[in-house]
């Protein structure tokens, strides 16, 4: 018998198709980076980290997802891609082994008022199914069960086109779980007329209270006054019945007034149509106060605000109805569905068990389905997105966070770990963008851009190991361990900001004062309580700034000059130098080069293939006409200022000939928030999450208010820029300003004169105080969550 030969008996080589272990990026030019090229490692956890603004969103959102994403959408045909977003291939020399990415990131979730927790994640799509196979009495399919249908019925001749045709009478109903009085909406929206009008004035007297409605206006009070349908000279509390009825409610006629064919109608349509209809986020700030005075929101007194229909409330399981179910909190929702056991439905019980326990966690127990999508933060909005993918038997996937832990308390970072290391077990390549060292510290992979932001980033400082980040000299790795200590001494209050019976949510009619002239610092695990009370009981006060982290709405022509209002000095000051108008120094106004509008680059549309982007040929990507940019002030024309840094402006326009006051204080602000990096003609969609939020505060900071809420401010920081946040606070309370702070960030919490902390745990197992005193006192007195983790931070 012969044998084989040794060779045969070696393991064989590998087989190609496992060669393919890379993401492979070269010649990346996205945003700020410069060239950049990496190797990021497949079926690890590979952490990005860098200074805000260092280009880590550039290289992993809109360059390795944004290109997976965009090379999946070319494998459906061309009638399905006219249907899809198009995407254009990111500016980048090559990218290889790339995977299918899912993207988890901040953005908010829609804020329709029907969107909700439960519509989000298919949790009430289940629920109703579940309903309307076990529900008593019995009322229909499941969208009898839903709020976003409504009931339909209908009756008539219709025509079958059979053999001979045939007229037949038919009728159709459907039975849908709507509320009839609020559509779905669980809320009611009035109009304090009071707020549109003084009616112990006439028409003619300038009744009319709305921003923008002068008297002397021909399209809105002058056809009031000639219309016909009433006295423009009689007090508007005299009208008739009739008058009143025309006054606010008339259907849209047509009227001649001073010979001119114009469309009359009723005042409470009118401006609903103009003003109520449109996004709030969107108007402008006078016209936005005005809506938010003049239109009041009431819990609906039909549905009392379940949004459903009296017969899908009606319809109960184990005494229990869908509405009452959506109210619970999800924890104690698991618990009654773990109670069910019904085998007809039995693949249905184990699917929807399975998507509440994810919640569970997740660390989101404390919510409740029917909470709206869009109140939650844009940590929460995250890790609601990422319920649909724990459970996914997907591998070989990308995953791509953006800042997982941003709204966590220290005690849920440990379980997000968790939950990432799965996600990179079963087989998945995880990226994550994010500062918190706790989640650096499990990366297998860490890549750290920078060394600054802006311009000064876009480059790979240190690629390698946990290790070697501390040791390699990075402005992360130099920062890696940094603690900060707790305050030896803390500043005494001037007064307190009493509290008393604070009911909203799930707070136990707490009772707080909150000291003034002091840091203060609100803390707690998430969903304890913190912004119910804060947001509920004092940024509502009067001499309240409150920061909180709704996003900056901005188009692609809204930049940092324009947001913060430093383009209105700048302007005036060329405007008064040449001898024009100011109006020429607008690109979205009359000094816009006419080609491309003012956009700088012109758009060419290809279909269901991306659109191109190219600098307009006539301004050459400097947005203005070329006889605006012969008018110069300090020795620049106007497209040179708007390409300045922060810091340089604030040089340009602190001295000289070019030496604007009131240009340099908005210039300071930006600056004293880390910003000085920025370019004022940056479009806002460019910015980080990081750099938005601090935009937002060195707006706010010019709002005259003794009392500034911030919430969590340290979103999107590097652990270098927290220290410089501290400085900041630090100068609003030095400058006799009181500062409360909502937070998790353990140094700005050892950093405080005062804490308050809400707990025990979350939803209704929170709500109360569970300390209040200094840092120092929580660190020695350990019996809260927050207390543990505060002493293993400062190494207590």
């Amino acid at each position: 018998m012969s044998r084989a030969p040794e060779a045969d008996a070696q393991s064989p080589a590998p087989h190609v198709a496992d060669s393919h272990e890379l993401i492979r990026v070269h010649g990346a030019r996205v945003n700020n980076l410069q060239d950049v090229s990496i190797e990021i490692p497949k079926r690890r956890l590979t952490v990005f980290t860098g200074v805000s603004g260092s280009g880590k969103s550039s290289l992993v959102f809109h360059t390795i997802a944004a290109e997976s994403q965009r090379l999946i959408n070319e494998t459906y045909s061309a009638f399905v891609q006219g249907f899809m977003p198009t995407l254009a291939r990111p500016e980048v020399d090559v990218l290889e082994g790339l995977t299918t990415a899912i993207i988890v990131d901040q953005q908010r979730m829609g804020a329709d008022p029907r969107s909700t927790v439960g519509t989000a994640t298919d949790a009430n799509a289940m629920l109703r199914i579940l309903f309307s196979r076990l529900g008593q009495p019995h009322i229909g399919p499941p969208g009898a069960y839903a709020f976003n249908v409504p009931s339909v019925r209908a009756s008539g001749a219709i025509t079958v086109e059979r053999g001979d045709k045939k007229t037949v009478k038919a009728t159709f109903n459907r039975t849908g779980g709507m509320c009839n009085r609020c559509e779905g909406r669980g809320a009611v929206s009035d109009i304090d007329l009071s707020q549109l009008y003084d009616d112990s004035k006439s028409i003619a007297e300038g009744a009319f209270t709305i921003p923008g409605w002068k008297s002397d206006s021909f399209w809105t009070v002058r056809v009031y006054a000639g219309s016909g349908f009433l006295d423009p000279h009689k007090p508007i509390r005299e009208f008739t019945e009739k008058e009143m009825r025309d006054f606010l409610h008339r259907e849209p006629t047509k009227v001649k007034v001073e010979g001119v064919n114009l469309t009359y109608e009723g005042l409470i349509p009118k401006i609903q149509k103009s003003m109520l209809s449109k996004d709030k986020e969107a108007l402008q700030p006078h016209i936005r106060a005005f809506v938010e005075r003049a239109v009041t929101f009431t819990t609906c007194p039909e549905c009392d605000g379940t949004r459903l229909s009296e017969g899908a409330r009606s319809s109960k399981i184990e005494r229990i109805s869908i509405a009452d179910a959506c109210a619970m909190q999800i924890s104690d929702l698991a618990a009654w569905v773990g109670d069910l056991d019904e085998p007809s439905v039995a693949p249905l019980l184990t699917t929807l068990r399975q998507t509440l326990d994810s919640f569970v966690e997740i660390g989101l127990g404390y919510l409740s389905l029917d909470r709206s999508s869009g109140t939650l933060s844009g940590g929460e909005a995250q890790r609601v997105k990422m319920i649909r993918h724990l459970g996914s038997s997907l591998t070989d996937t990308t995953y791509v966070f953006d800042e997982p832990t941003a709204g966590l308390h220290p005690h849920d970072i440990q379980r997000m770990n968790d939950l990432l290391l799965r996600l990179r077990d079963k087989g998945n390549t995880v990226l994550v963008v994010e500062h918190k060292p706790e989640t650096i510290a499990i990366a297998d992979h860490v890549v750290d851009l920078g060394p600054g932001a802006g311009t000064a980033g876009g480059t790979v400082c240190f690629e390698g190991t946990v290790e070697g980040l501390r040791t390699g000299g990075t402005l992360t790795g130099r920062h890696f361990d940094d603690r900060a200590a707790v305050k030896e001494t803390v500043r005494t209050p001037s007064g307190a900001l009493e509290i008393r019976g604070a009911t909203a949510h799930n707070l136990r009619g707490v009772d707080v004062d909150i000291p003034l002239g002091v840091l203060a610092v609100v803390t707690g695990v998430a969903g304890s309580g913190k912004s119910s009370l804060i947001h509920g009981s004092v940024s509502e006060r009067d001499g309240v700034v409150s920061i909180d982290q709704s996003a900056i709405r901005g188009s692609r022509r809204s930049n940092p000059a324009t947001y913060t209002g430093l383009l209105d000095p700048i302007r005036k000051a060329f405007a008064k130098a040449n001898g024009v108008k100011p109006a020429l120094f607008s690109a979205n106004s009359e000094g816009a080069c006419p080609t491309c509008n003012g956009a700088g680059v012109t758009y060419i549309d290809l279909a269901m293939m991306a659109g191109v982007a190219s600098p307009c040929e006539e301004c050459e990507g400097k947005r203005f006409q070329a006889s605006v940019l012969d008018y110069h002030f300090g020795g620049r024309d106007i497209s040179e200022v708007l390409a300045m840094s922060v810091s340089e402006a604030e040089t340009f326009f602190g001295a000289g000939e070019a030496r604007t006051p009131a240009a340099h204080t908005i210039l300071g602000r930006l600056a004293d928030v880390g910003l000085g990096y920025l370019s004022l003609g940056q479009p806002l969609t460019t910015l980080s999450g990081g750099e938005r939020q601090r935009l937002k505060l060195a707006t706010h900071m010019a709002e005259k208010g003794g009392v500034y809420v911030l919430d969590e401010p340290t979103t999107g920081l590097h652990l270098a820029d927290v220290e410089q946040l501290l400085g900041l606070l630090d100068r609003l309370v030095d400058s006799g300003k009181s500062v409360v702070v909502i937070e998790h960030h353990q140094a700005v919490m050892a950093h405080a004169d005062w804490i308050i902390d809400l707990g025990p745990g979350a939803g209704h197992d929170g709500g109360r105080i569970v300390f209040e005193g200094t840092p120092a006192d929580l660190v020695a007195d350990r019996t809260t969550l927050t207390g543990e983790h505060l002493a293993a931070y400062v190494g207590d």
